[in-house]
């Protein structure tokens, strides 16, 4: 019988702990990136410096007008002087005697020296608002070629988170802090492509090497379980060991499914989720049936951008559960699909057992089961939820499970458009 052939090697990265698609926010420039920060740095403490050499020169200025307050000259007496002035008022009056003449001479001077020195402040002020303008600019652009390599950083790191493993930065320049970084940077990417590429091979070879002698065993099991003069023994035996077997494939494809839906989904295309959701009721409808189940909902189109296989197993998985952990009689699971707030959603709610709140954190975990963990059931392997939410994680989206009143739970996947 020829082996069963190993399935391509998925090609996408880990997924992000973060969102590379985040949008960038409305108004950047209020960030206070650190750009920001080092301009306002640098103009501010050029700010300080021009503030402080101004008052400098300013009190140096004022100290040197006022040398000597005596007046460098005096008039010690005039006859039939006459002196205007549109600076100095006082000294047009004509019948002032020789020291009223004098005094006005001294006021108008040092009157003269204060408006030299508020010029002096003006005009300085107004020099120094203009150049720290001209300084926050430069400073600005400064800091954004001193910064350019984080930059560049930045943009490689969003591009391997995601999509690419295989990209690097190879930052060029003097061997400073920031090439060091980079480097740094690169080797650990390197690691990372290395393990990844591990991490690939181990899983198609895993699954080649699991899948095969469970096949091999079906196939046996069904040939002698199909001989009529086998005993009764025998074909009891059989069909446990064909049940066993079942229940090993299921658990082999399961595990290999959560480690390659936690990955990012790199080929998309359009998946209605009313669709999908259709498929996994027509195939549970059997078992459905047999447990007394009424399968109901509307279910509007949603399309998303996605795998088709792994978005039928995450309604498959939901609905699959929902009929089998059920109440014996009268239960009921629904199942709807609609577009909501830009966002497509499909919602699995069902009759069943009571579930504590605290114990819905559990459900999503590997080999749990409510109140149970690896003990053998019927029902499954105890990996359907947790392949739900790799699945939805994988397509940038969550799920959530709320407990009901009475008893069930509600399932609602929200996927991006």
């Amino acid at each position: 019988m020829a082996a069963t052939p190993a399935p391509p090697v998925p090609t996408a990265p880990p997924k992000p702990t973060w969102d590379p698609r985040k949008q960038e926010p409305p108004f950047p420039w209020l960030r206070p990136t650190i750009r920001i920060r080092l301009t306002l740095l640098y103009g501010g403490m050029f700010l300080i410096a021009g503030i402080l050499l101004l008052s400098i020169i300013y009190l140096l200025a004022a100290q040197a007008l006022r040398t000597g307050n005596e007046p460098l000259f005096k008039i010690i007496d005039f006859q039939e002087l006459k002196v205007t002035s549109s600076e100095c008022p006082g000294i047009n009056t004509s019948n002032l005697s020789l020291s009223e003449f004098n005094a006005a001479i001294s006021a108008c001077t040092d009157h003269q020296r204060q408006v030299a020195l508020d010029h002096l402040l003006s005009r300085s002020l107004l020099a120094l608002l203009g150049l720290a303008v001209i300084a926050f600019a430069f400073g600005y652009a400064m800091a954004g070629r001193v910064l350019s390599p984080l930059g560049r950083i930045t943009r490689t790191a969003r591009a391997v988170a995601g999509s690419d493993l295989s990209r690097r930065i190879e930052l060029d320049g003097p061997d400073d802090e920031l090439k060091e970084l980079a480097d740094t940077f690169d080797d650990m990417l390197e690691r990372l492509q290395r393990a990844f590429t591990a991490q690939q091979r181990f899983v198609g070879n895993a699954s080649h090497e699991l899948r095969t002698p469970l096949a091999i065993n079906r196939t046996l099991l069904e040939v002698h379980l199909s001989d009529p003069n086998a005993p009764a023994e025998l074909q009891q035996l059989g069909k446990t060991l064909l049940a066993t077997n079942e229940r090993s494939e299921q658990l082999v494809e399961g595990l290999l499914l959560l480690a390659r839906s936690d990955n990012q989904i790199v080929e998309r295309k359009p998946v209605d989720l009313a669709e999908v959701a259709s498929q996994a009721i027509d195939q549970v409808r059997g078992e459905a049936e047999e447990k007394h189940v009424v399968l109901r909902g509307k279910r509007e189109p949603a399309v998303v951008q996605g795998n088709g296989v792994l978005l039928e197993r995450i309604a498959l998985n939901l609905v699959q559960n929902a009929v089998r952990y059920n109440v014996p009689e009268g239960g009921w699971v629904e199942v709807t699909t609609e577009v909501e707030h830009g966002q497509a959603v499909m919602v699995v709610s069902n009759t069943g057992p009571v579930v504590p709140a605290y114990e819905i954190d559990n459900l999503f975990e590997p080999f749990r089961r409510l109140r149970t963990e690896r003990t053998g059931s019927d029902k499954g392997v105890g990996l359907g939820l947790s392949i739900v939410r790799s699945v939805a994680r994988a397509h940038g989206g969550h799920i959530t499970a709320t407990p009901r009143e009475g008893g069930g739970l509600t399932m609602r996947v929200t996927l991006p458009l």
